[in-house]
């Protein structure tokens, strides 16, 4: 008994925190993880790179600006020979003069200008960027549609435990009621001392389990903050219940529809993944189109023997226009192999498609399959608790009339036990291949 009222007191406890928690519907709990998951939010982080990527592709096209200052001090000059006559016409035809020719000092500044003309590869570039922040919006809404499946499937796990300790929590009150009763009876000596100990025995177990299930519940709590990036220590309490989840037959009637495999993440991800293949084996293929560069230069340069003098005096500017054209001829065929690599992997990813659908449409029988089967098997389960209560009341009737025995009630209670855990795991089984459905038919999740 003490024991119990340890339980009882956790129960009252873990419910007053409830009372005071934060509440959440499973879309709220859903919702809030969507916002606060580190998966999604690295995946927000990989779109925005993608954002920037586009911004840097598109900077090469955009007129590019430099700058720049230089000094040189030439410690020696080097020395140019000449014939000496050039100075001296009396000097010998073969004599030479070793001159110096420069300045010590130079400098020289300058800003120069280029704007990428035409470039095939950057305009197909910017293109495959533009697919590729794409295919970020996609991977985020993966991402998103797993977070919302781990939270729905934390979020029933804690509804059928719940269910299940109340349900617990009323098998204790009878069994502990025919056990006073037993016992009272024992004490007129009605019954004998072994029926009160096998109604202990009895009530031991379920006590334990009540108090297994209830650590259990705990447990569950803790997963479903992690799947939902809520602080652990923080309580938390589901506004939702059992009663209003839909569990019937009525969840299969779309599986005969012709079903849009655009509706999966998994094909929109492939189709961009093609799109990308695409446009890298064009821009291979644009690699053999020339490329024009415009540019234009201006500055300033000057010299002096002495720092002081090149301050001082004149600098003298230049300026220059030019166009590059460049003309690939030939590159050792390094192209030719990237295109032929780019190829392949483009009909790899073609190819893709069967294999995905058809595993789609295995995921989807399977799923389906899976939720009758588990439906059939919850209303057969609670057919079986139904009959278990009700042998259960007559053989405690029979006991009290005198006109039943005491291991005739004990079985019955094992049937009720049995019927319980068989029932909240066809519960469980049930919710898990909904949300199961619900994902092979790419509909667990809407951002809508």
């Amino acid at each position: 008994m003490i024991r119990l009222r340890k339980i009882c007191a956790g129960l009252f406890l873990l419910g007053s925190l409830s009372a005071h928690a934060q509440s959440f519907t499973l879309k709220e709990a859903v919702d809030y993880a969507i916002v606060h998951h580190v998966q999604v939010k690295n995946s927000q982080i990989d779109l925005q790179n993608a954002s920037a990527k586009i911004n840097e592709i598109r900077a090469i096209g955009l007129p590019q600006v430099n700058a720049g200052l230089s000094y040189g001090n030439s410690l020696i000059l080097q020395r140019v020979f000449i014939p000496a006559n050039l100075f001296n016409p009396a000097a010998k035809p073969d004599e030479l003069i070793a001159a110096k020719f420069g300045v010590t000092n130079s400098g020289q500044s300058s800003v120069s200008l280029s704007q990428l003309v035409f470039d095939g590869t950057y305009l197909l570039g910017l293109k495959a960027s533009e697919v590729y922040k794409d295919l970020s919006v996609k991977s985020l809404t993966q991402s998103k549609q797993q977070v919302a499946e781990n939270v729905t499937k934390a979020y029933y796990g804690i509804l059928v435990n719940e269910k299940r300790l109340s349900i617990l929590q009323l098998n204790v009150g009878r069994l502990d009621t025919l056990l006073k009763e037993t016992k009272a009876l024992n004490a007129q000596g009605f019954v004998e001392k072994i029926d009160v100990q096998r109604l202990e025995v009895q009530a031991n177990n379920l006590r334990t389990e009540l108090e297994n299930i209830y650590r259990l519940q705990e447990l569950s709590y803790s997963l479903l903050k992690f799947q939902m990036a809520y602080p652990i220590q923080e309580p938390l309490r589901l506004s939702e219940t059992l009663e209003k989840i839909e569990l019937s037959q009525s969840l299969l009637i779309d599986q005969d529809i012709p079903f849009n495999y655009g509706n999966r993440i998994e094909y929109s991800i492939l189709k961009t993944q093609e799109n990308l293949a695409e446009l890298d084996l064009k821009s291979i293929k644009a690699g053999y189109m020339p490329r024009l560069v415009a540019g234009a230069n201006y500055g300033y340069n000057a010299g002096a023997n002495s720092f002081g003098d090149l301050v001082s005096r004149t600098w003298f500017d230049n300026a220059t226009i030019s166009f590059s054209l460049q003309i690939p001829i030939f590159d050792g065929f390094s192209k030719k192999y990237k295109a032929i690599q780019s190829a392949n992997n483009l009909q790899k990813v073609r190819q893709s498609y069967d294999l995905l659908k058809s595993s789609i449409d295995l995921q989807r029988s399977q799923s389906a399959i899976s939720l009758k089967n588990a439906l059939e098997s919850l209303k057969e389960q609670k057919a079986n608790l139904d009959l278990a209560n009700e042998i259960s009341r007559v053989s405690r009737v029979k006991y009290t009339q005198g006109v039943g025995s005491n291991l005739e009630v004990l079985n019955a209670e094992t049937s009720i036990k049995e019927s319980q855990a068989n029932y909240f795991t066809a519960l469980y089984n049930a919710l898990i291949a909904k949300v199961e459905l619900a994902k092979s038919n790419g509909t667990l999740y809407s951002e809508q």
